[in-house]
């Protein structure tokens, strides 16, 4: 979990209580092996995506809390604006791909077993069934211009399921307010290798590895 620095008067008069509150974020460990998901996502895939490209979000938001720590220190105000939209793509990335890895799992740990219970019920009362929600997420998600996201988000307010995508690096809650359930990453840098310029082969496929256990803990909790 990503953790927001609180600005206040005395974090401005004191410099040294925000740098109290500095830590490192890390790259988590996958809950299997490179290769589990397999024929799904390569292992290739799975490993260049993780060590390589997670890893660069972690190290991007490192270094732009380094350096925001650095200007909230010596007040400058410009420097801390400046800095916002690497911390916002940075961060994203981060967030957003901790949850990607929670939403897959191997077959073997029940990847691709459909979804029951009020999860169930509330796809199918929004959507009529399980198979038009995947085809109609199917299609905004393929349809996302350039590099981004699509996502299974709940709204609190209005108490419902809707898909919604985000481009970039752009974190569902912090852009939309929706709590995000289920998050399918469609960077080429998720798929390419495999799948080429074919997205719409990759997200029909990633379905057999969607981990629908913690989409449904996640909803339950925040419903």
């Amino acid at each position: 979990m990503l953790r927001s620095i609180p600005r206040t008067a005395a974090a401005i008069s004191k410099p040294s209580a925000f740098a109290g509150l500095r830590f490192k974020h890390t790259l988590p460990a996958l809950p299997y092996a490179y290769e589990a998901l397999e024929p799904y996502i390569s292992g290739e895939i799975m490993k260049v995506h993780h060590s390589k490209h997670h890893q660069a979000y972690v190290n991007g938001l490192n270094a732009a809390e380094e350096k925001l720590g650095s200007a909230f220190q010596g007040n400058n105000v410009d420097e801390e604006i400046a800095l916002q939209s690497a911390i916002k793509f940075n961060g994203g990335g981060h967030i957003n791909h901790t949850l990607f890895w929670e939403n897959l799992a191997p077959k073997s740990s029940g990847g691709g077993e459909k979804p029951s219970g009020e999860l169930l019920k509330e796809i199918e009362k929004t959507w009529g069934s399980l198979d038009k929600f995947i085809e109609k997420f199917n299609a905004q998600t393929a349809a996302v211009q350039g590099s981004g996201w699509g996502w299974l988000g709940y709204n609190k307010e209005f108490k419902r399921l809707e898909i919604a995508t985000t481009p970039n690096q752009d974190p569902l809650k912090p852009t939309t307010g929706l709590v995000p359930l289920l998050g399918i990453d469609v960077w080429e840098h998720a798929y390419y290798l495999q799948y080429k310029n074919v997205r719409p082969d990759y997200l029909k496929a990633v379905w057999e590895v969607v981990n629908w256990k913690t989409v449904t803990d996640r909803f339950n909790k925040h419903r």
